[in-house]
């Protein structure tokens, strides 16, 4: 089978790899149709890390996985050969104290596929648990259903901090993560949505996924219009989706006295200047958040309704095309919002 496993920074290599073993009791052996590509990808693959998490080379990257099922071990029971299944990457144990209170994403033994240290999805097969496997709702196409893995994210974010009717929400940077976060807010009633990044067509896709007003964060008036369109209050809600030092401050400024602020993005360096006493001097709620939490259904059933436009899938390459699909991605280029690898084209 085809395997494009990360070889050193910037190096995506196509080769023919071994069928992974299996399925054995309770497993699935699963054809992969398609996978997104995700902004933590592409950490792994231009900077060799996340946070203090070195890459281990080879590494097989991609966690946003679409794929159909061809075999069913011993005793599994609510999936056939030919089902099509979105794939929960995060590998847990059920039960550690994490896992039991409903926190899976903080499995104290979690292995997420697509780190260094279990094979993620961009590959023709992969063995996955029976209970890491999330239906695709009829009505869904396969590109479609690559983005229930990043939904999901959203869906485990509102969690922890629920946008309410009415709320005027800031969502910093504008990639497929902040996009996808500016419909959700919409759909869950905010009155009034702010949207910046830096890169223009990005600006013009957030104003389509439901942004009411949309700004180049280089221009540096975003701060003024957030303060002018809510009379000097500022947002009940910050997400920031990009992870930038310069967003994380700019969004504890946009943030109103006693709102709330949530980081989505992962910051690229190690150690950098928080404005710390603009927080506690506004009584913010800051919020970190890690993955998903298994919301893979929740994530389903919200784009089969149609309430989260699928518009910002710009781009779908050939696995043999991973290389370009990055450099295309890092690079801002051909007005790309959201891409994917889909395994059934033909270079």
């Amino acid at each position: 089978m085809r395997s494009v496993p990360l070889v050193a920074p910037r190096r995506l290599e196509l080769i023919e790899d071994k069928m992974p073993d299996g399925p054995r009791a309770g497993e699935l052996l699963v054809k992969m149709r398609a996978v997104g590509l995700c902004g933590s990808d592409l950490h792994w693959w231009a900077e060799g890390r996340i946070g203090y998490t070195q890459a281990r080379y080879p590494q097989l990257l991609g966690h946003e996985p679409v794929g159909e099922v061809v075999e069913a071990g011993p005793g599994v029971t609510h999936y056939k050969v030919g089902d099509l299944v979105g794939m929960e990457p995060s590998l847990t144990c059920g039960h550690c104290e994490q896992c039991i209170a409903g926190r899976h994403n903080l499995c104290v033994v979690s292995r997420f596929m697509g780190g260094p240290e279990a094979q993620g999805f961009l590959r023709d097969y992969v063995v996955i648990p029976e209970h890491n496997a999330d239906p695709v709702p009829a009505g869904l196409t396969i590109h479609q259903a690559t983005l229930m893995e990043p939904v999901a994210v959203w869906v485990h974010v509102f969690e922890l901090t629920p946008v309410r009717v009415g709320e005027t929400v800031v969502v910093l940077g504008a990639g497929s993560i902040g996009l996808l976060g500016i419909a959700m807010a919409k759909q869950a009633g905010a009155e009034r949505i702010f949207a910046c990044d830096k890169v223009p067509h990005r600006l013009k896709l957030a104003k389509a996924m439901g942004a009411d007003v949309a700004l180049d964060l280089r221009e540096r008036g975003f701060l003024d219009a957030v303060m002018q369109g809510t009379k000097g209050r500022g947002a009940d809600i910050v997400f920031d989706a990009a992870g930038a030092p310069e967003t994380i401050n700019l969004g504890l400024k946009c943030a109103r006295s006693g709102g709330r602020f949530t980081l989505i993005g992962l910051p690229e360096p190690l150690h950098f200047e928080v404005d710390i006493h603009t927080a506690m001097a506004k009584e913010l709620q800051v919020q970190m958040m890690k993955r998903s939490n298994h919301k893979g259904r929740a994530a389903a059933a919200l784009l089969a309704s149609g309430r989260i436009p699928t518009t910002l899938i710009t781009h779908a390459l050939p696995l043999e095309q991973a290389q370009r699909g990055f450099e295309i991605v890092r690079n801002y280029e051909d007005g790309v919002g959201k891409l994917l690898f889909d395994l059934d084209l033909k270079v």
